[in-house]
């Protein structure tokens, strides 16, 4: 179950995942889960971040387009070539410079577990190695998967068989979620919203199988409905159900999650702070809920639960409860079973998996085929142990020294960040001191977690031999691990994202910009590579990251991590007057050839656009002081283009790539970035700065200029 409470902003969408927010890949390669680990990284002195060595070309320079056509659509000649020359591959849903990179990072990873499978027996008792090598071992053993069929569910549905009221389906909904298979609704730790130094628990809505509530009810989205519910009787059927017994499940299924999506907020509305925490004491929560106690609830988790937590959206589970007390048994036996199945379906024989990629994958995505076998066990290894392979990741590729490097370049942005607040011209003093109090109080976190503050695995047993077993002895655990969180004081250090993530996040609840090992290498940074190429990649991702801290959900968490207002009400009249200009400028973007309709959500994507505009700004700045301590090497062209050109050049090239035509338009609804076209061209369209490198006139359709031009940090 996807936890919806005040997600970590991060740079773009899961590469490894085509349907984020729905808990289903259809793009199956190694997905990372969050996993809570620690790391804390001291900036080194500032520092430039140019090699000693001559400039060096980084760019293909013969992958660009005609000149004029920098201008009129900047990624077009930028990217356009590349594009064309790299099709999507077949078991992919996009391509592009981060799929590249997470690909390189998948190669590695398969290197590090299939020596860690042959190792497995004669490595150390209960060592992560062998942990990691019997995991990928047992999902590779086809022979016994196939065998086993779909033998290691039955006793779960077994037991929804046998439920024959409220007080079972509670009794199951409450076991199932201390066993880290959590229905209907997600439940997890986080910040408290008023008080960031403590971890209280959140409840928040889920259940849904299709992507959003409109999959329900628009019109639009009819066919998608009924692939769904062939997929729901395929399902089933599967497990022995007969063709017209499961054709009546699957109505009663689609009629159960229709009634969930009704009581369910939208993508946009979830980003409203005010829909994500709604703290109340377990008595009160009991009268939202009046069949279904959350006393009993925590008991089974193994919480306590002091003061109270979040029931993060109230309507839902109003909903939830309506469904306890007037859904037929049956209507949820349906329901559950569905899902058991479907949750389940990954981890078992080859009928189950190739059944849920022909819907999630091919009918909503539009993949041709699946990843290959060891790719799809190596998702599966990052799930359940993902920190523990992030581990033996970095001690493989990443060097000390690329982490101090990488710490120059944040301490060099991070101060272009200061300046540019210091010098806002639409800002008060008053304001400006807050918002300073909080850039000093950003912690940035490089690469991996320091030494002795990695994950400890020692509680979880995993077999040689039996794949769904350990994966779900690896859910349960990971599970605990979370909720062991709930009462205590939030750990600043900790990690959201693995090592061999190709991303990079921002955490308002501890104010800290995270960057992981796998994305400090090319295209995005370069250890010999000019400065130009570094702040337009790796530094634009430092800014952008540095951005979210004051974007329009950051901007409402101060220094310490607590929702607090600390503007005055005349700067925020301002600053929001600012952002629905971005709302408009990106409303207008219909990123999809032949589609004219289908338009980019402005408010939806808000927080990462804002990022973007204010990184790209940042990482300019940070460039211009960088030359500035050597004059002579600013002057110098790298293959006939200046530092400045250069600089917007790998801006570019960072979002180069394609998207197949199911999949952008399940982005448009889901995902909280902007397409990686529009990107590519939409904040460099409101710098000045870009229209005087390449020359631009007034008119050409990469300058915006006066009120259009939107200007926030």
């Amino acid at each position: 179950m996807t936890q919806q409470f005040l997600k970590p902003m991060a740079l773009a969408a899961a590469v490894a995942l085509a349907l984020t927010g729905c808990g289903n890949s259809s793009d199956q390669s190694a997905a990372p889960a969050p996993a809570k680990s620690a790391t804390a990284a001291a900036p080194a002195p500032a520092a430039t971040t140019a090699a000693a060595a001559a400039p060096t070309s980084v760019f293909d320079i013969s992958e660009l387009g005609p000149g004029t056509e920098a201008c009129t659509d900047f990624n077009s000649f930028v990217n356009a070539k590349w594009v064309a020359a790299n099709p999507i591959p077949s078991d992919r849903t996009s391509w592009g410079a981060f799929n590249q990179l997470a690909e390189k990072s998948l190669e590695t990873q398969h290197e590090i577990v299939e020596d860690a499978a042959k190792n497995a027996d004669s490595a150390k008792a209960g060592s992560v190695e062998q942990k990691i090598g019997w995991l990928y071992k047992s999902g590779m053993d086809d022979a016994a998967i196939e065998k086993a069929g779909f033998d290691p569910i039955k006793p779960k549905l077994a037991a929804i068989d046998g439920l024959k009221n409220t007080t079972d389906i509670v009794n199951y909904l409450d076991q199932s979620a201390a066993d880290g298979d959590g229905q209907v609704f997600g439940f997890g730790s986080g910040a408290d919203f008023k008080d960031a130094t403590k971890q209280i628990g959140f409840a928040m809505q889920g259940g849904l199988g299709l992507p959003t509530k409109d999959y329900y009810s628009k019109p639009e989205y009819k066919d998608l409905r009924t692939a769904y519910l062939a997929y729901i009787a395929k399902t089933l059927e599967l497990t022995g159900v007969s063709e017209a017994d499961a054709k009546k499940q699957a109505d009663a299924v689609m009629k159960f999650e229709t009634s969930l999506a009704g009581a369910s907020l939208a993508p946009t509305e979830m980003r409203d702070l005010d829909n994500q925490y709604h703290f109340v004491s377990v008595k009160d929560a009991d009268k939202v809920t009046p069949h279904f106690s959350w006393e009993q609830f925590f008991k089974t988790q193994g919480v306590t639960i002091d003061n109270g937590f979040s029931l993060s959206q109230p309507k839902f589970f109003a909903e939830f409860d309506k469904l306890l007390a007037t859904a037929p048994a049956s209507e949820w036996q349906a329901y559950l079973r569905f899902h058991a199945i479907d949750d389940a379906s990954s981890s078992l024989s080859k009928a189950f998996r190739d059944n849920k990629f022909d819907f999630y994958g091919k009918t909503l995505a539009g993949q041709p085929e699946q990843k290959a076998r060891w790719k799809q066990v190596l998702g599966g290894v990052n799930g359940a142990m993902g920190m523990g392979l992030g581990q033996l990741y970095v001690a493989k590729v990443f060097t000390p020294e690329t982490k101090q490097r990488a710490e120059e370049l944040v301490t060099n942005v991070r101060d272009a960040l200061k300046n540019r607040i210091e010098h806002l011209d639409w800002m008060s003093d008053a304001t400006k001191a807050k918002a300073i109090d909080k850039w000093n109080k950003f912690l940035p976190k490089i690469g991996y977690p320091d030494e002795g503050e990695w994950r400890d695995w020692s509680g979880l047993t995993i077999s040689q031999d039996n794949w769904y077993a350990n994966l779900q002895a690896a859910q349960k655990y990971n599970y605990q691990y979370d909720l062991s969180h709930i009462g205590k004081a939030t750990d600043r250090k900790e990690w959201g994202m693995t090592p061999q993530t190709v991303n990079a996040y921002y955490d308002p609840s501890t104010n800290t910009i995270n960057f992981p090992a796998a994305i400090l290498q090319p295209p995005f940074f370069y250890a010999k590579g000019d400065d130009a190429i570094n702040y337009g990649g790796i530094g634009a991702v430092i800014g952008h990251e540095s951005s979210h801290g004051f974007d329009d959900q950051g901007s409402q968490f101060d220094g310490d991590g607590n929702r607090a207002n600390w503007w005055s009400p005349q700067d925020k009249t301002q600053f929001d007057a600012r952002t629905k200009a971005l709302v408009d400028q990106y409303n207008g973007y219909a990123p999809i050839a032949g589609k004219p309709d289908l338009h980019v959500n402005g408010k939806l994507t808000l927080g990462e656009n804002i990022a973007d505009l204010g990184g790209l700004n940042i990482a300019y700045d940070a460039l211009q002081t960088a030359m500035k301590k050597d004059p002579s090497e600013a002057d110098k062209k790298i293959d006939g283009y200046t530092e400045d050109q250069r600089f917007f050049l790998n801006w570019a090239r960072v979002w180069r790539g394609s998207v197949r035509d199911k999949q952008a338009e399940l982005y448009l609804n889901v995902d909280p970035h902007s397409p990686i076209a529009v990107r590519a061209i939409a904040s460099p369209s409101d710098m000045s700065a870009f229209a005087t490198a390449f020359q631009c006139k007034p008119g050409d359709a990469m300058v915006r200029s006066g009120d259009k031009q939107v200007k926030i940090w």
